[in-house]
């Protein structure tokens, strides 16, 4: 029993340190809990975009930039009712343009909660009446420019493959797969109703997994022993999306410059 004890001791010393270099570079992520981050820019350029000379002011409207794909999330078995695209990318959208410049390249006039900043302005000429205060509101600013679009595609195991080998019962495998998501911007002038600008912009979204198995015969071939790790690594969906929306304002400015919409100091 001794010798039988230790064949299988020796068998599970081997698969676990032949695996030690391969998972060293893949640690399981749950260790610590990290504290809340600021979201930075991805499209670090956008942020470098320099100073125009007159500030633009655009307008997002929550049903001007939404997602037009209705794609269901997969899971590469079967489609849940979970949306694989935020329903919310305007967000986004007007996150980089506050952002494009480092804040001084467009200014943002609220347009998504446009219903309670309505109210909110009457509840206060009411009030002011009522206690007879002269003090009157400013006007609100009105934009000169549209931003319009949103995700119109998304593509899911648009390509797959995977490498594997497998030796005396130990193996190992390695699979990916690539999504994609597609954005289209405009930029729509409120006086005339011209689509200035238009942008298309794809990004590709990368899955890699990564498995080690052993399956080995112990003891004279009467015992079974069969061992399996591995870990997947999924690109961010949302991530993605933000970088390709802060790409197409990134382009639109560049584009504006070159037609003459717009200069840069």
């Amino acid at each position: 029993m001794q010798m039988e004890t230790r064949q299988k001791l020796l068998c599970l010393l081997g698969i676990f340190l032949s695996s030690c270099s391969t998972l060293d570079n893949y640690a399981i992520p749950f260790t610590s809990v990290k504290q809340s981050e600021v979201g930075q820019l991805i499209n670090q350029d956008l942020a470098n975009t320099g100073v125009p000379f007159v500030k633009l002011i655009v307008a997002v409207y929550p049903t001007s930039f939404i997602d037009h794909t209705g794609q269901r999330r997969s899971n590469s078995s079967f489609a849940t009712f979970s949306t694989a695209v935020t329903q919310a990318p305007y967000a986004y959208l007007i996150r980089a343009l506050k952002h494009a410049g480092n804040g001084n390249f467009f200014d943002v006039v609220e347009r998504v909660g446009l219903d309670n900043l309505t109210k909110e302005r009457q509840l206060i000429r009411s009030t002011r009446k009522d206690f007879d205060e002269k003090k009157d509101l400013l006007p609100l600013a009105f934009a000169g420019l549209l931003m319009e679009g949103g995700v119109i595609g998304y593509e899911s195991n648009l390509k797959s493959g995977g490498l594997g080998a497998r030796y005396l019962g130990i193996g190992a495998t390695k699979e990916y797969r690539q999504d994609t998501v597609t954005v289209s911007l405009r930029t729509v002038s409120v006086s005339t109703g011209k689509v200035l600008t238009e942008v298309l912009v794809t990004k590709t979204i990368l899955s890699v997994s990564l498995n080690q198995d052993a399956f080995r015969f112990i003891s004279d071939n009467t015992e079974l022993i069969e061992i399996e790790n591995g870990i997947t690594e999924n690109e961010s969906i949302n991530i993605a999306l933000q970088n390709a929306i802060e790409t197409a304002v990134l382009e639109t400015i560049k584009q504006g410059v070159v037609l003459n919409y717009w200069n840069i100091k």
